[in-house]
């Protein structure tokens, strides 16, 4: 829709009187649109959050689906053993769907009014710069890396893991999809860490559009559901950035129950020390690798899989440990 001679439609007089529509972008002008369309902003900022969530979610992990059912790219797998089964994909997207209409979609519904009693704008027009959205964007990225950090540390702890993480860490070898695969308590509790550093930057400085909500969203579902795809590819972006923590350390939680608890970045975990077991693997890794150097593949893949499933098994323990109960053996494949 365009509003030509700056013309607008009666229906969007109470929101858009006054608006020089004819200054305005082609996206700013769709944005309007839409409001003006639906023509309840509550309604309107509530039904394109979720369907924006819906969307980004399965839309980013349908190329990991992809990729698992590819042999090629078996190589940069970080866990090349484990790859995830049709059901067990389709197990996870039927527990991630239920958490999205029991736990997110309140939440997400709820958000407008209570940000914008806050402060936020939703509807209004023009948008804010690139220049404007970026810091607050890096700013949520912090927060909610942080929040994640020690939320996520607290989740393993005995009570919270028995009854709560626990399903999160059902594979050991995670997979996109599974990003958000946790029992509701959980997507509540890590998400408001998503959620809260919004909602606190705009309540203190009473300047922030949704729109860079939205892009903060999909950014931090982009980041969650490729740290859970369970690859490491040579353009990785860890690989550019060094702080950037990636599938590559998020992996390894997962692998090995322990260390790494923070989401985005690694200085956190490497601050509180709460990566060193990650790093001995690593150096343990380097070694095998520069030791073999003359081996064939299939001999290295060999002494990996063994050191793959020396940490599985360690992990293993340590999860009985917080459980309290007698550890599982370990298959090694």
């Amino acid at each position: 829709m365009s509003f030509a001679n700056s013309t607008i439609p009666s229906a969007g007089y109470d929101l858009y009187g006054g608006t020089d529509f004819s200054s305005l972008t082609w996206f700013e002008q769709q944005w309007a649109a839409w409001y003006i369309w639906i023509g309840n902003p509550i309604i309107a900022t509530g039904l394109m959050s979720f369907l924006l969530h819906e969307f980004v979610y399965f839309g980013r992990s349908i190329p990991w689906i992809i990729i698992d059912s590819m042999p090629y790219f078996r190589r940069w797998k970080l866990q090349p053993n484990k790859v995830p089964t049709p059901a067990e994909q389709w197990a996870c997207t039927k527990q991630v769907l239920f958490s999205h209409f029991t736990i997110e979609l309140p939440a997400i519904w709820l958000f407008h009014p209570t940000a914008e009693g806050l402060g936020m704008t939703t509807y209004q027009v023009p948008l804010p710069s690139l220049s404007t959205m970026a810091p607050q964007i890096f700013l949520f990225f912090v927060f909610e890396d942080f929040f994640h950090f020690v939320a996520h540390q607290a989740l393993h702890t005995k009570i919270l893991y028995k009854h709560i993480h626990k399903i999160h860490h059902k594979y050991s070898a995670p997979f996109g999809l599974a990003a958000e695969y946790a029992h509701p308590a959980e997507v509540f509790i890590l998400g408001a860490g998503t959620i809260l550093g919004p909602l606190l930057f705009c309540y203190f400085t009473q300047n922030l559009h949704i729109v860079t909500v939205y892009i903060w969203i999909l950014l931090r579902l982009f980041q969650a559901i490729d740290s859970h795809s369970g690859y490491d590819f040579p353009w990785s972006l860890h690989n550019f950035i060094p702080f950037w923590s990636g599938a590559e350390h998020h992996d390894f939680h997962h692998m090995a129950f322990t260390n790494n608890f923070s989401t985005s970045f690694r200085w956190w975990d490497r601050i509180f020390g709460t990566d060193n077991k990650y790093i001995e693997y690593r150096a343990r890794l380097d070694a095998m690798k520069k030791s073999m150097k003359n081996a064939t593949k299939e001999e290295q893949l060999v002494i990996e899989q063994k050191l793959l499933a020396e940490v599985e098994a360690e992990g293993i323990r340590a999860e009985a440990e917080v459980e309290g109960s007698a550890p599982k053996t370990v298959k090694v494949q």
